[in-house]
């Protein structure tokens, strides 16, 4: 009898467990709360690895902001969707891809570019003092920033390039029908 009760709770905590990972999202469906949002974009110091000098209040497009590591398996899983999104932002002009090393080292990101692609300027750690600015807990992480200069969402887990680009869609239809600010019509930030 007791054998039959364990073997019951064990079936119990299984159920719950499938029901707790199906229906939750994945990282890359997720954009998450950050004190950032719906507030102008901290400035990107840090010295170039690729790419040139970056200023946030200089460019007039839409930006993703990516925190990354070449030794972060979600980094590296995640960088083809960087690489189209850079691509596509480019031929359109309407996206730009900035990316900032997070406790990495130079020759090792440098590398990484070289053997998995991407062109678009990378910017060092800065010691640590540009992830904190932006309120980085782990990588990969990133936040989109309006032409406008207000961070509009936070990734935490990894993007999706068409999850990007249709969120980038939606915000400039909310802005063209009222909304100018570049945060979405409830002020809250977040798409989703």
């Amino acid at each position: 009898m007791t054998v039959m009760y364990a073997a019951l709770a064990v079936g119990v905590v299984m159920a719950l467990l499938v029901v707790l990972l199906l229906t939750r999202q994945n990282a890359e469906e997720r954009s998450t709360a950050s004190p950032l949002l719906g507030k102008t974009a901290p400035a990107l110091n840090g010295k170039p690895l690729q790419g040139d000098s970056f200023d946030i209040g200089a460019t007039d497009r839409w930006l993703l902001v990516n925190f990354f590591a070449t030794w972060c398996v979600p980094c590296v899983e995640e960088h083809p969707q960087l690489r189209k999104l850079a691509k596509d932002g480019e031929e359109s002009g309407n996206l730009e891809v900035v990316s900032v090393v997070y406790g990495d080292k130079a020759a090792a990101v440098e590398q990484f570019f070289q053997d998995k692609g991407g062109d678009w300027t990378v910017l060092d750690s800065d010691n640590g003092r540009t992830a904190l600015d932006w309120g980085v807990a782990k990588v990969p992480e990133s936040f989109l920033v309006s032409p406008t200069g207000v961070v509009v969402e936070r990734f935490q887990g990894g993007v999706v390039a068409s999850d990007i680009e249709d969120l980038i869609a939606q915000y400039e239809a909310q802005a063209t029908s009222g909304s100018s600010d570049g945060s979405g019509s409830d002020g809250s930030g977040t798409g989703s």
